[in-house]
């Protein structure tokens, strides 16, 4: 699934309450929901930087979303060859994984902790298998496909980032706030749905452009249809990210019609990729297949303020007030 990005070891989940706070069900969940938090800032610097900018509801909702598919990704991804783990019986603990995850979301309740936390979400949000299925379908592709044919790849697109882009507007739409709810028309809604699918389809492709090799020589797998790194070339990469690009400027057309809970952290996310994107465009080929390109920590500080700063102009602009001179936003 090539989902690898930077560790971040300091793990900065938020605070947990005290044990004593809490009792029963209401413990379970809060422990769950830190450990899904555990999750996406151990393995993501940019997904967790950009959902400390949602709400702490729809914070938890995603963090809830990422720490699932991530721990799935780990059955396919690696972790669990390492583990000792052959095909047969890594198919057997994804499948086991997916039989837990759809029972849970039925009956509102796993021992799993990350399951349990998606569950919560799945059943408060809206969704259920109709999205989680496609999900692990590409995982078990991952098992055994090395090779991707146009339809195939559309297929695991679809199922490894689309429907997961899915889940997160779930999220987004169903959180109470300004620009959520009723209200939507039909257009707008076809925009979002378009715009998460984009996104998420443009997350994986640059994951899949910066991992090409290693994807290739620890994995096996070559993604893009065609595409074999010894004969990897300016062209093939320019064509590549200009795909990237194109489900980027979709996403872009759905971002300014998010509730404004969730605005600033999907357009925090979006800039982040663009500007992954952009680094790889400017890579030679045959450095890009040596050489894993990141966002420095420095330009990922700077596209937050940057992020934070529109943000506050448009809704400085859409409450009617200005900013005095030498004042705060």
């Amino acid at each position: 699934m090539s989902r690898r990005v930077e560790s971040d070891p300091a793990g900065s989940a938020r605070s947990i309450e005290p044990p004593t706070k809490r009792t029963g069900l209401g413990l379970y969940d809060a422990t769950a929901d830190a450990a899904s938090s555990v999750v996406i800032h151990r393995y993501s610097t940019s997904f967790g930087l950009a959902s400390r900018l949602l709400r702490n509801d729809v914070r938890e909702h995603i963090e809830h979303v990422y720490a699932l598919v991530r721990v799935a990704d780990e059955v396919v991804d690696g972790p669990a060859t390492e583990a000792g783990l052959d095909t047969d019986l890594a198919r057997t603990v994804l499948d086991e994984l997916e039989q837990d995850t759809e029972r849970a979301m039925l009956v509102g309740f796993s021992v799993n902790p990350v399951v349990h936390a998606f569950a919560r979400t799945a059943r408060q949000v809206g969704f259920g298998a109709e999205l989680t299925r496609p999900f692990f379908r590409s995982m078990r592709a991952d098992l055994t496909k090395t090779e991707h044919d146009d339809a195939s790849f559309a297929e695991y697109v679809d199922g490894s980032a689309e429907v997961v882009g899915l889940m997160c507007l779930r999220a987004f739409l169903s959180a109470p706030g300004r620009g959520a709810g009723a209200g939507r028309s039909t257009s707008d809604e076809a925009v979002l749905v378009a715009g998460a699918r984009s996104l998420g389809a443009a997350f994986q492709k640059v994951n899949f452009l910066r991992d090409l090799r290693a994807d290739f020589s620890e994995l096996g797998r070559s993604y893009f249809p065609g595409v074999d790194v010894d004969t990897f070339d300016e062209a093939t990469k320019d064509r590549l990210v200009a795909d990237v690009q194109a489900d980027l400027d979709a996403a872009a057309r759905a971002i300014p019609l998010l509730p404004a809970h969730s605005r600033r952290a999907v357009a925090l996310a979006h800039a982040l990729f663009a500007e992954l994107n952009e680094r790889i465009r400017r890579t030679p080929a045959r450095t890009l297949i040596t050489t894993r390109i990141r966002v420095p920590d420095a330009v990922k500080a700077r596209l937050a303020a940057r992020v934070l700063l529109a943000g506050r102009s448009r809704d400085r602009a859409a409450s009617g007030t200005t900013q005095r001179p030498g004042g705060t936003a």
